[in-house]
């Protein structure tokens, strides 16, 4: 159960696809000129990130490592197929807004990197756990920048103004530019909150008091290391490179 819960963490908050990894970047750029089209494209990509992972993990002793790239993609499509089809059907206006942006979900970086690195290597509730954190962490992310865009843009979220009738509103942020720039933004105020975190987390650990070195101290818990802010922020960077 905890690994299934991390999976979904993890998409959503430590390897959020749009914030942290930056992937995706082509339909996040181009759809989200609202809220609405921000949620429907991440849904739409959720659902095929959860199917696709669940068929290749099924697969994934049966496909070739030769050929296992042309396999994901025709997987891949033959969801996306019936997803565009069922919207086609069924959400015609959600369908006309997302457009070309559907079928170019089967080359998503994002679907076919959770398939060669996860879902290929792990069992089915796993993989479709994966693809329920990533998707998630995806739709948040799209969703997240089409409110601020279309907010500030257009006065409204979801189609409903709640601006006032003074506001003018910044046209830019609904043309192309706005997404790099809410983006930056969004990115920019989730790293500071990070690591202002891992400040906090650094200046709560306490410093080894001994004055006559590790040879003969006895306690089991202690790492060998005097932890200080400076030095977790060093470890931070060592890692990072």
């Amino acid at each position: 159960m905890s690994k299934s819960l991390d999976c979904i963490k993890s998409g959503i908050i430590t390897e959020n696809p749009t914030f942290v990894q930056m992937l995706g970047m082509c339909p996040t750029m181009a759809v989200t000129t609202s809220a609405i089209n921000g949620i429907g494209m991440g849904l739409t990509t959720t659902v095929i990130l959860i199917l696709s992972n669940m068929m290749i993990s099924a697969l994934r002793k049966f496909i070739p490592d030769k050929v296992r790239i042309p396999a994901y993609i025709v997987v891949v499509a033959s969801f996306v197929t019936i997803v565009q089809f069922l919207l086609e059907g069924f959400v015609p206006s959600l369908y006309d807004s997302l457009g070309i942006y559907i079928p170019l979900i089967v080359v998503n970086c994002i679907i076919l990197g959770r398939a060669e690195s996860f879902a290929s290597k792990n069992n089915i509730w796993l993989s479709m756990m994966d693809g329920i954190g990533m998707g998630l962490g995806f739709t948040i992310g799209l969703t997240s920048i089409g409110i601020f865009r279309e907010l500030l843009g257009n006065g409204s979220v979801f189609g409903f103004n709640l601006m006032p009738n003074s506001y003018q509103p910044v046209t830019i942020l609904i043309l192309a530019p706005g997404a790099f720039f809410v983006l930056a933004g969004l990115v920019a105020v989730q790293n500071k909150v990070r690591l202002t975190k891992a400040k906090k987390a650094g200046s709560e650990i306490s410093v080894c008091e001994r004055t006559d070195g590790c040879a003969s101290c006895t306690n089991a818990l202690c790492s060998g290391k005097a932890y200080t802010i400076e030095s977790v922020m060093e470890d931070k960077k060592e890692v990072e490179k």
